[in-house]
């Protein structure tokens, strides 16, 4: 099926629990109403899905092979950087019927032997799921102190998926942390959004203000994003355990029109359709190109001014978005150019 890693487990996520209403109430959800609003279904699977008795959890690679170092991209600051994630076709497609696809072969051994059809629901990063928490107990690694899961023999370059099932399958054994004294994905952090270990604000998050804010990124973040026009990637690349990190062997997560090495400018070119046409199938498609123009436009403002900089933000200086406009504003004013 594509995927590297399974483990099953109950759905008994009671030592979850404490923490994830805790960090809601602290508010560090912001704008992602929907990290609150679904009650007890995201830490108590069966409220969710009637009668799961166990999770199937599975990993599935994704840093793609042969791109531009991405550590190199966020030096060269007239380059956009986008999220190793983001680089392929949408995960979500891609998880979703693979899974499906699981669910299905499942089936086919329960007919096999003359059993019971199971009850069941397929999600990746879709639903009230805790995802992570339930990677965790299932085996497949362990909370990072930036809140992703790690992995031993795989880093944090993966994504997750989930069944809930009725199925009364054999649970495997919980992973052990073992991020030890290491604070490099706090220190590194450039808007300093992990505020304590195994806790993050995401109101302070690039990931956060680029994909998941719909409204004005707060200009105390402006300067500190840089370069990174959808997501970030700094607490996973200084990761020690990424050293073991592996290549997908999935092609629909190789890197797509060159995302990986192109220009703040090219992109800031991209009308709607052309934005349409080239992010159709893409986790960035979701975003918008009014969004993805924003984005970019504090990119912009963070480069090293030269006439191609400057000209492309006073060829959106008068666009009809007001969001952008703001941003283009901003943007010229770090290059001491007022609208």
């Amino acid at each position: 099926m594509g995927f590297s890693q399974v483990g099953i487990t109950d759905t008994d996520l009671a030592s979850a629990e404490p923490h994830y209403q805790a960090w809601i109430k602290k508010g560090f959800h912001g704008a992602m109403d929907y990290m609150a609003k679904h009650g007890i279904k995201r830490t108590q699977p069966a409220e969710l899905v009637a009668g799961t008795m166990r999770v199937i959890s599975v990993r599935m690679d994704y840093q793609p092979p042969q791109t531009k170092d991405a550590e190199q991209v966020l030096q060269e600051t007239e380059n956009a950087f986008i999220s190793r994630y983001a680089l392929g076709r949408d995960y979500h497609k891609v998880l979703r019927n693979r899974l499906q696809k699981l669910c299905d072969k499942i089936q086919s051994e329960l007919t096999t032997y003359q059993l019971e059809s199971f009850q069941y629901r397929v999600f990746t990063d879709s639903a009230p799921v805790l995802e992570v928490a339930l990677a965790e107990k299932a085996g497949l690694g362990w909370r990072g102190k930036h809140t992703l899961l790690l992995s031993r023999e795989a880093g944090s370059w993966f994504f997750l998926g989930e069944i809930y099932t009725d199925l009364p399958l054999p649970i495997d054994t919980p992973s052990e942390n073992h991020c030890g004294t290491c604070t490099k994905c706090i220190d590194v952090c450039p808007t300093q959004a992990i505020v304590a270990p195994y806790e993050v604000d995401a109101r302070r998050c690039v990931s956060y203000l680029t994909i998941e804010l719909k409204t004005s990124i707060p200009e105390e973040f402006r300067r500190l994003i840089g370069n990174r026009v959808y997501g970030c990637d700094d607490c996973q690349l200084t990761c020690p355990w990424n050293r073991f990190g592996k290549i997908t062997q999935q092609d629909d997560f190789h890197v797509r029109h060159g995302l990986d090495d192109i220009t703040l400018v090219e992109l800031f070119n991209w009308d709607e359709v052309t934005f349409k046409e080239k992010m159709a199938g893409s986790a960035i498609y979701r975003i918008g190109h009014e969004q993805w123009l924003r984005n970019i436009a504090v990119g912009l403002g963070n480069a090293p001014s030269s006439p191609k900089i400057v000209a492309a933000l006073q060829s959106r200086a008068n666009d009809s978005s007001n969001l952008v406009r703001e941003h283009v504003a901003w943007a010229l004013q770090q290059h001491n150019i007022t609208v």
